[in-house]
């Protein structure tokens, strides 16, 4: 091997396994964790009872165990988690939600969804608190792979339904000195290997306390320097996961953008 490539893989190995850095790695649909991620969803009952839990807001209206069901994957060999609880029925977000049962900060995140049919709806939520929209048909700010209601609906860069699409997420957490709120959390993403967000702001917690951690805060404004777990969201519709990974990160910078 020439020196110049051995310094290249080198150089190449230590900004991927860097904990400091938002490294892009793998995106989109099959992309393969780090070695140090943390598998969230494999597919299999014994890693959605390890892992996760419902979240016990004020709407929640199911039982554990968690009535997600295990299916075979419409398109590959495997299995997948189906967002399948009657508790949801009629769209009742906030009723059956799952939340990992870690609570994290700043992270890298992968995650694998399939809308079976038009119109279907769940959402991937970042600290429990600020959403990822999934929303078939839906083009707004409220729409597919919106950072919700902040930034219009990349919906250019959705497979469509029944077929498997991947956000790729890097997220670094509010930021408080002495307790008040001195640097808001931020995103940036691809959308089936596309970039589509580049270090977007959140505001606020959208949809109140049924929503998820703070959001009966202020209006959705009053957000705490606590962590919290990665949820997905029961709408009632039939919305498919699977390869679910994460890997924790430390941003000392306002900057989540990957880097190749």
């Amino acid at each position: 091997m020439r020196v110049t490539s051995l310094v290249t893989s080198l150089f190449s190995l230590v900004i991927f396994t860097s904990s400091s850095a938002p490294v892009r790695g793998e995106v989109g649909v099959s992309a393969k964790p780090p070695t140090d991620a943390e598998i969230l969803l494999d597919g299999s009952r014994e890693n959605l009872d390890k892992k996760w839990t419902y979240w016990k807001g004020p709407r929640f209206s199911s039982s554990l165990p968690i009535k997600w069901k295990v299916v075979e994957d419409p398109i590959d060999a495997g299995t997948v988690i189906m967002t399948d609880d009657p508790a949801a029925a009629g769209g009742k977000y906030g009723t059956a939600d799952i939340v990992t049962k870690k609570k994290y900060r700043d992270f890298r995140l992968h995650v694998e969804f399939l809308v079976t049919k038009p119109g279907g709806n769940s959402g991937v939520y970042l600290q429990n608190r600020y959403e990822i929209q999934i929303l078939d048909g839906d083009k707004t700010k409220h729409g597919m792979g919106a950072v919700i209601n902040k930034t219009e609906s990349p919906y250019h860069a959705y497979n469509g339904t029944g077929k498997w699409n991947a956000y790729d997420i890097t997220f670094r957490a509010a930021r408080f000195k002495d307790g008040k709120l001195v640097e808001k959390p931020m995103v940036s993403m691809y959308f089936n290997g596309k970039k589509v967000h580049e270090n977007v702001t959140i505001d606020k917690i959208w949809g109140g306390a049924n929503s998820g951690l703070d959001g009966g805060n202020d209006n959705g404004f009053g957000i705490t320097d606590t962590p919290g777990g990665i949820k997905l969201q029961c709408e009632g519709h039939d919305v498919r996961y699977r390869n679910v990974w994460l890997k924790e990160l430390d941003l000392k910078t306002a900057d989540t953008d990957f880097r190749d």
